[in-house]
């Protein structure tokens, strides 16, 4: 088993099934009268996704992974959707992980039975190492069909997550959207010391479709305008305030003061910019096009009052550095080159653009720090490596 894939699913074992329960994983081909065995995939030696061993149930939940990716992946993960439809589980693709839990145990399960009112099962992506890393759970029906989605945090910074993304769509919850589809909240409480979140499933195993033009730019619009547009000049500014006191908890670190140099520095220009509100991590994985519209999770980042353009600008980095597989520190010097041309649908000017790019970087920066992404050894989790660099080759062409 590679060591990012051990280490994923022993956390998750703990959390779900704290003693006296346990879970126990073995390859081969399942034990009679052990149906509720979980399904290691593609293989105990290098689990990736924890989905039920029945046909209808293990099928289902592959089919909502793949993302993010690219078009070889989410064809592997229809094809082996089809391949446990068709009973490949029973002939032994896999691996097994048994759960024994005596009546009474407070396992995940129950306590998701308590609260819902109706047994579910649980499937789970097992991720790459990230500060911000905790189960989420896909609920299903033993037939396969979506009952909802669960996050259970960790740690207190998924704990503060957690409790963020319910505040936020609990906001969103009295906005009448056009342009976009947010999750609602089914349940919110605490479970073994832990925050759990429960939503609805939106329907993103509906037919996908191509995005309209113009079509995302309406949506990060409407977005932005909820809690009210505003204009003023970024220093003595809520977020300017917001952002420096995120950085002043992070870690002390060459890479803490060069940011904090280069605040100064924008701050120093003068400048002003339209602010409102933005998802915090819009990305292709974060979203589907269907016939019901654009549907949008993951609202955890969720946040009012800054600098316009902020989600399109993520938007494009991210597809650039996570599913293009650019080199991040060139990815990062093109957001702000690029910056002019992306945000002018928005009604940003060009000199303002580039400063809203280094914000954005800035933003992100701080984000990881923070977070402390570097010390849980995450890809993209040092930004002194290329998003710094990046901010402070813009700041000497301003």
């Amino acid at each position: 088993m590679s060591a990012a894939g051990r280490s994923s699913l022993s956390e998750v074992c703990a959390v779900l099934w704290p003693p006296p329960a346990s879970a126990t994983l073995f390859g081969g081909r399942p034990v009679r009268g052990r149906e509720q065995d979980l399904l290691v995939l593609p293989s105990a030696r290098r689990p990736r996704l924890l989905v039920p061993s029945g046909r209808s149930a293990s099928a289902a939940a592959v089919r909502r992974y793949g993302e993010p990716g690219s078009l070889t992946a989410w064809a592997g993960s229809r094809a082996l959707a089809l391949a446990l439809a068709g009973g490949a589980a029973a002939a032994g693709l896999g691996g097994r992980l048994r759960v024994s839990a005596g009546p009474g145990t407070d396992t995940i399960e129950a306590y998701l039975r308590s609260v819902l009112g109706h047994d579910v099962l649980i499937s789970t992506h097992l991720g790459a190492a990230r500060a911000n890393r905790k189960p989420v759970l896909q609920l299903l029906t033993p037939r396969g069909e979506a009952a909802g989605f669960a996050k259970i945090s960790i740690n207190p910074l998924t704990r503060d997550l957690i409790r963020a993304e319910r505040a936020a769509l609990d906001t969103l919850a009295a906005e009448d959207f056009r342009e976009l589809t947010v999750p609602r909240v089914l349940h919110h409480g605490q479970w073994q010391g832990r925050e759990v979140l429960i939503m609805n499933a939106l329907p993103v195993w509906r037919r996908r479709k191509a995005l309209r033009p113009a079509q995302l730019t309406a949506a990060m619009t409407e977005l932005a305008a909820v809690g009210g547009r505003s204009r003023g000049p970024l220093t003595g500014s809520d977020y300017l305030a917001r952002l420096r006191s995120r950085l002043v908890a992070s870690p002390a670190s060459p890479d803490q003061s060069a940011l904090g140099a280069a605040l100064d520095a924008l701050a120093a220009v003068g400048a002003e910019f339209s602010f409102g509100a933005w998802h915090g991590d819009w990305t292709g994985w974060n979203m589907a096009n269907t016939a019901d519209g654009l549907l949008v999770w993951d609202w955890e980042r969720f946040d009012p009052g800054v600098p316009a353009g902020f989600d399109y600008l993520h938007y494009r980095l991210q597809s650039d550095v996570v599913r293009r597989r650019r080199p991040p520190q060139q990815a990062a010097a093109d957001c702000v080159r690029n910056a002019p041309g992306w945000l002018a649908p928005f009604g940003v000017a060009a000199a303002e653009a580039h400063l809203v790019a280094i914000l954005y970087l800035a933003e992100l920066s701080a984000r990881y720090l923070a977070d402390r992404q570097a010390e849980a050894v995450a890809r993209l989790g040092q930004p002194g490596t290329w998003l710094i660099p990046a901010i402070e080759e813009a700041m000497r062409k301003l």
